[in-house]
């Protein structure tokens, strides 16, 4: 591994060139709980969902902000004092230009760190958060200036779901307990309370009775939300910094032995040997600078989650763990479609094999009616169900994991479960999901219902309904019958795959027939919808080409990926629609309805990039170089947006302006599987499966 796994940016001279497009860039940690800690590197507070802890608590409280803010002063001789971070860090100069203290962000080994310059002194912060704890360690250290410095640190408090407005009013006073060097924040409705401590014993505290302040929200007035809040603060922490003593304030909501068990250096260093072991498992070709950043931001989605107590019993007793995977940051929990989509990147990719088969497990346990949980609410123990792909996903992943690990005993394990799958498609299930027997295709559609992953829905206004055959969904179906058939074949005979192959070949030549449209030499999107075939182009023809089993006939593959070459394909993904199209959007922004708006419909995501890179290396299967280039423009955007990751979407037009979730579970683990997958020296793919064959 490299032992400098760092990415810095020089933020003086980004505010510099331009101060409000520095508000763009944001930092995440995570503690593999599902709990958190984001900003922006700048140190401004703009968002409901930043703080330096945001708790994973048990169900049914989920994600609580837990402290949402501290103010650094750095205290001066005569009494004065600078305000070097914070989302007031910032100051009038004599000639009534802005002074920024913040000079440098940058991450090592993915974690966290900060230089202020000021009146002569340099003073550095590191942000930790432990790993299985809802724990956060912001330590400080002189660089250069005089022998000592005194840093006043200002904790402020707003105890809230991460997702309640930030103008949701305090629910009751809150109260501060101080035993020794031992402080606790609680407030009436919360079991938990915050708690802080300084690991220099000369610290001083001074309490002020617990003062009340306003502070705005600026993404969040972007997004047409409140975006005016009050923060509760106890008092402040001052301290002395010395070059060759660092001091750390710890803040957690766990108990007081967990929280003293392990001093702030030995945490550092126990957490950097981790992040070392990630990225040396991941194998040689994950192990370069841009892929080895792209294992450590993998690891920020792969979670136990803290608030479902029966699926760990449940997997302990059977010898497992339970894992799951989180599908963006901030605002997403754990969903099925984005974590099967996901696997092979974040698990198999990087030598996380275990891991890959708890989680198949985890998600095979909820299984109704043929369906795996579209996603599990935050706080909540059991999952919803209204999704079509997620479950025709889960064969795919369950497929890319035995290829990688051989595990044959996972696989006979959930055969069972998936011929319940397929027999309930055949049949019927929720949703109106279900096999259009005359001519094998799978439909789908309710009313109200959005089942694909072009999923936006607000007011009730389902925005990309695409009910009846969608292209990509029996792209998906064919495929499971596939795999099934085969997994069948070689567990227990010809005989139990015969009736599965019947319906692939039947579904695949129906598909041919009625998706293929000779005049426009691609696929139509839907076919049977409530007003007809639709005929808009739209990425999800490429998982006809694109999957382990094509659905497509192989002389049509050139000019279906030549097609969303010319009209989807951007620097950091696909567009979710043409330009042609009377409802493309060029910008995703705005509103929660002016968004939605747009979110599929020409918006681009970056997760397409790796079906589109799979599909071209099958029709240019020697172009590993032009395959690579697509991948350059999403690396590059590793310095923007949450810096070290990948955003969930892009405006459709130039410059391509990140938006929504700042770091994407399944932008991420396409990324860095397609990276190494087009390293010079990747081994050959396997070739595919002959178009037409239903094995």
């Amino acid at each position: 591994m490299n032992a400098e796994i760092n990415r810095r940016i020089d933020v003086a001279q980004a505010q510099a060139d331009n101060a409000r497009e520095i508000l763009r860039r944001e930092w995440l940690i995570t503690n593999g709980l599902g709990g958190y800690g984001s900003g922006t590197i700048c140190g401004m507070v703009s968002r409901r969902y930043h703080g330096l802890l945001v708790a994973a608590l048990p169900a049914p409280f989920g994600r609580v902000v837990m402290l949402n803010h501290l103010a650094e002063h750095l205290r001066l001789s005569e009494g004065r004092s600078v305000l070097i971070g914070g989302e007031e860090s910032r100051t009038a100069g004599e000639n009534g230009t802005q002074e920024h203290y913040v000079k440098e962000f940058r991450l090592e080994h993915g974690l966290p760190v900060w230089v202020f310059e000021a009146w002569g002194y340099t003073i550095e912060k590191r942000l930790l958060l432990i790993h299985g704890q809802n724990t956060v360690h912001i330590t400080y250290r002189l660089l250069s200036g005089q022998d000592s410095a005194k840093l006043e640190l200002c904790p402020s408090v707003h105890f809230r779901r991460y997702e309640h407005d930030v103008a949701e009013p305090f629910v009751s006073g809150y109260s501060l307990l101080i035993n020794e060097r031992r402080y606790e924040i609680a407030t009436a409705g919360l079991p938990y309370a915050l708690r802080l401590y300084v690991s220099d014993e000369k610290a001083c505290f001074r309490y002020e009775g617990g003062q009340v302040r306003e502070i705005g929200y600026q993404t969040e007035a972007d997004r047409g939300y409140h975006s005016r809040g009050m923060l509760w603060t106890p008092g402040a922490f001052t301290m002395d910094l010395r070059s060759d003593r660092p001091v750390t304030l710890v803040a957690s909501t766990e108990d007081w032995p967990s929280i003293l068990a392990i001093d702030p250096a030995s945490a550092l260093a126990a957490d950097v040997a981790r992040r070392q072991r990630l990225v040396s498992v991941a194998g040689p070709l994950a192990q370069s600078d841009t892929a080895a950043e792209l294992v450590l931001a993998a690891d920020q989605f792969i979670i136990t989650p803290a608030g479902r107590v029966e699926d760990t019993a449940r997997a302990k007793a059977g010898g497992d763990e339970v894992r799951t995977v989180i599908a963006g940051y901030h605002w997403f929990t754990d969903w099925g479609r984005d974590t099967m989509i996901s696997l092979e990147g974040l698990t198999l990719s990087t030598g996380r094999h275990h891991e890959a088969g708890w989680i198949l497990k985890t998600f095979a346990h909820y299984i109704r009616d043929g369906l795996i949980p579209n996603y599990f609410p935050d706080g909540e123990r059991e999952g919803v169900y209204h999704t079509a792909d997620a479950t025709l996903w889960f064969f795919h992943a369950l497929d890319r994991y035995v290829e990688t690990t051989h595990d044959r005993a996972t696989l006979r394990l959930l055969l069972p479960k998936l011929v319940d799958i397929v027999e309930h498609h055949l049949r019927g299930t929720r949703f109106g999901i279900g096999v259009d027997h005359t001519d094998g295709l799978l439909r789908q559609g309710a009313e109200g219902y959005q089942l694909t992953w072009m999923d936006a829905k607000v007011d009730g206004w389902v925005v990309t309904p695409r009910r009846g055959k969608a292209v990509e969904i029996n792209a998906l179906w064919y495929n499971a019958l596939c795999l099934l058939s085969g997994w069948l074949r070689a567990e227990q005979g010809e005989d139990a795959a015969r009736s599965f192959e019947a319906h692939a070949q039947k579904a695949r030549d129906s598909f041919n027939r009625r998706f293929w449209s000779p005049d426009r030499k691609c696929l139509l999107d839907v076919v049977d919808g409530e007003h007809g075939d639709d005929p808009a182009v739209r990425p999800n023809q490429i998982f006809s080409v694109s999957l382990r089993h094509p659905v497509l006939d192989e002389s049509h593959w050139a000019a279906v990926v030549e097609k969303v070459r010319a009209d989807l394909l951007t620097p950091v993904g696909l567009r979710s629609l043409s330009r042609d199209h009377p409802d493309y959007k060029a910008r995703y922004f705005g509103d929660l309805r002016a968004r939605d708006a747009a979110y599929h419909q020409g918006t681009v995501w970056a997760w397409l990039i790796g079906p589109f890179i799979d599909a071209w290396l099958k029709v240019h299967p020697e172009d590993h170089a032009g395959a690579r280039n697509f991948l350059h423009g999403l690396i590059e955007h590793l310095d923007e947006g949450c810096v070290g990751s990948i955003s969930e979407v892009f405006d459709a037009e130039a410059p391509y302006t990140q938006r929504a979730c700042i770091a994407q579970a399944w932008s991420v683990a396409e990324v860095l599987r397609c990276w190494v997958k087009t390293e010079p020296t990747a081994p050959d793919p396997a070739p595919p499966p002959a178009a037409d064959s239903a094995q």
